[in-house]
């Protein structure tokens, strides 16, 4: 496995593992029609936007010539994220959970935060993503109390948790 900085011919492969980790993730907690129409192509599009600026940097772990994984991470967009990075997105292919390739890409996302100069660091998970959220507690972060925040996404209201690592170097 190699973990890089995404370049723009990656759009495509990162979209597909994004479509297909949600469709699997989210079973159960999205609309299954919200689900099956989501779109590689819409999202390849939207990556190529992503990958044109220069917000947040984004990393792929490749499995030969196949994406299997991305992180994308910048500083916080939180009204009181001031000093502090974000996990802004980390979706693995379904068929590669559980073989660290999430674990190393949060890895290097870390690494590259705390060279930034970033001590703490903070993401949003669905509550309902337990196997997201166990993921992201066994890699040390901690919930933020009182983080809580409801709306609606792809048919449904949801729940989104903050979590945070401190000290993260």
């Amino acid at each position: 496995m190699d973990i890089a900085a995404a370049l723009p011919e990656h759009a495509r492969g990162i979209a597909a593992v994004h479509v297909r980790s949600w469709q699997a993730a989210y079973a159960g907690i999205l609309e299954p029609d919200f689900l099956d129409g989501l779109s590689i192509d819409k999202r390849a599009a939207a990556w190529s936007e992503i990958l044109q600026k220069t917000e947040s940097r984004t990393l792929v772990a490749s499995l030969g010539d196949q994406v299997a994984g991305f992180v994308s991470h910048g500083p916080c967009r939180d009204a009181d994220g001031e000093n502090r990075g974000e996990v802004w997105a980390l979706y693995v292919e379904p068929g590669s959970w559980r073989q660290g390739i999430g674990q190393a890409l949060l890895a290097a996302a870390l690494r590259e935060l705390r060279t930034a100069g970033q001590q703490e660091v903070s993401l949003w998970v669905l509550s309902a993503n337990r196997r997201g959220l166990d993921f992201y507690l066994q890699c040390g972060f901690t919930r933020v109390d009182g983080s809580e925040k409801r709306f609606e996404l792809g048919g449904r209201e949801v729940e989104e948790v903050r979590l945070q690592l401190r000290n993260a170097a």
